[in-house]
């Protein structure tokens, strides 16, 4: 689970009412820092980067930690809980619990290198309680940011790095994260002979079909939106390429102020005029003026050439992305009908055969594929 943080009560600086004092030396302290030193550790460097380019006063940063503290965009740290089993079959007191209490412990050995981007300041593993549990507490950071300070406080780019990006509203970076790394916790229990009982989440229990069936509802959801998306792109682009077509009608206008006849360019010699009178005055202009009108057809036309072959690749992609997120949810919206026609069935099996029954056909089913 996640939890507010309490850094005080994990390091029992104070104690809670559940806490047994006599058992706290049995907890293990892994680390303890002072969070305000490992924002200075970790952001300083950025923070003075940033601040010398800034002109103007109100907008440099005095304390990075103070402004994440009182923003509303970033919490200052994260805290992650883990637990294995309960009370009644993890208890910090029996043997069991001391088992617990070696699987968390090597759960967090192997913690920062699985996440270099979450950096942990404080932990603890508690066996003064009813169950053995772990606190993390990390700060979440990015480096090369575009935006801001080049490494700063962000949970969604940190998650990004560790591979976690393009979450859904059902499954986002942070639950996909949580997934892995209870994963991760899974691995190290089955390697002492725990096995995983996976009850899902708080949510009200679901089958594995009415399951599926809410994912892909909020996946072919989620498709919908993109489609909507992508076609206004597509819109956005053809009026773009629209656009041009005045730009070439303005060009074309231009031409057609010059005669065709190449002779009726230059003006008649006048009675008596001189050669030099007659080049200064009448041909160097109308030269002057057909060679601009040259120069400014050649980069229009270079200009519109780019614009063009730019906005037709944008158009392209945008087509390419309309048509496949369109297939991708044609084939949700079948798979989604699959899986209503496998959930009538489901119940109606359940209904002859009973929910026992059709519960326990389904366990032992899937023991046999989890032993192939």
């Amino acid at each position: 689970m996640v939890g507010k943080g309490s850094v005080n009560h994990n390091s029992r600086k104070f104690k809670a009412a559940n806490v047994d004092g006599s058992r706290t030396e049995r907890n293990i302290d892994y680390c303890n820092e002072d969070i305000k030193t490992v924002y200075h550790e970790l952001f300083d460097s950025a923070l003075e980067r940033y601040n010398a380019k800034q002109t103007r006063d109100d907008r440099r940063i005095e304390n990075y930690y103070e402004k994440i503290r009182s923003g509303k965009q970033e919490k200052p740290f994260h805290e992650l809980i883990l637990q294995i089993g309960d009370k009644d079959n993890m208890g910090a007191t029996t043997e069991n619990g001391e088992l617990a209490k070696t699987v968390l412990d090597e759960y967090y050995q192997g913690f920062q290198e699985r996440n270099p981007s979450l950096r942990v300041f404080s932990a603890h593993l508690h066996m003064d309680e009813a169950t053995p549990h772990l606190h993390i507490d990390f700060v979440p950071f990015t480096t090369g940011s575009k935006r801001g300070l080049d490494t700063r406080v962000s949970l969604k780019q940190a998650l990004a790095a560790l591979g976690f990006k393009g979450g859904t509203r059902g499954m986002t970076e942070w639950n996909q994260w949580v997934q892995a790394e209870k994963q991760a916790l899974a691995e190290i229990m089955e390697r002492h002979g725990i096995e995983w009982e996976q009850k899902g989440t708080h949510e009200k229990h679901l089958s594995v079909l009415d399951f599926e069936k809410k994912q892909r509802a909020e996946e072919v959801e989620q498709l919908n939106v993109e489609i909507e998306s992508a076609k206004m792109d597509l819109r956005t682009v053809e009026k773009q390429l629209n656009q041009t077509v005045p730009k070439l009608k303005s060009a074309e206008k231009l031409v057609q102020d010059f005669p065709e006849d190449v002779d009726k360019l230059l003006p008649e010699a006048g009675t008596l005029e001189s050669a030099k009178s007659y080049r200064e005055k009448k041909a160097v202009p109308v030269l002057e003026k057909a060679v601009r009108l040259i120069k400014s057809l050649y980069h229009s036309v270079l200009d519109l050439q780019a614009e063009n072959r730019e906005l037709r690749a944008k158009f392209d992609r945008k087509e390419n992305s309309y048509v496949r997120v369109s297939e991708h949810n044609k084939k949700l919206l079948k798979e989604n009908v699959e899986l209503r026609q496998s959930a009538k069935e489901y119940e109606k099996i359940k209904g002859f055969l009973g929910k026992e029954k059709t519960e326990e056909i389904l366990c032992q089913k899937k023991k046999v594929q989890k032993s192939l």
